[in-house]
């Protein structure tokens, strides 16, 4: 078998390609700034045991490739990264003094299962912005 991981219980390969937008789809994850969110994401997978294998920032939404345990679903871990780091980014890098009402991500995302075809997923996220897919 690959390198499949363990809990107390389960021997599992769960990977999930996600993708979510920001907020009214402005272009706002450009630059040192898109440098810095992909930062914040990995700190964040880190801190809940979530494997981050590949990502990418668009100007306007970000492709995650992510091995998330069993005991998280992926509804509450999406949840989690995006709330804490659209709160990260307002504190951190936009400036923002105000506690609550903060948002930079659209409501909803896009998921779906890797399976045996990882590769092709990786491939797909790192190639996101070539010239010959425009």
């Amino acid at each position: 078998m690959k390198d499949w991981k363990s809990l107390s219980h389960v021997r599992w390969d769960c990977k999930y390609h996600l993708v979510f937008i920001s907020k009214y789809r402005h272009r706002s994850i450009y630059g040192g700034l898109r440098k810095k969110i992909g930062g914040i994401i990995r700190d964040l997978c880190r801190q809940k045991g979530i494997e981050l294998h590949e990502g990418r920032a668009m100007p306007d939404h970000i492709h995650l490739l992510l091995s998330i345990p069993p005991k998280f679903s992926v509804s509450n871990t999406v949840g989690f990264i995006k709330g804490k780091s659209a709160i990260r980014i307002h504190r951190q890098l936009l400036g923002t003094k105000r506690m609550t009402g903060l948002s930079f991500w659209a409501t909803g995302y896009c998921v779906s299962t890797v399976g045996l075809d990882e590769e092709t997923i990786k491939e797909y996220i790192r190639d996101q912005d070539s010239p010959d897919k425009k």
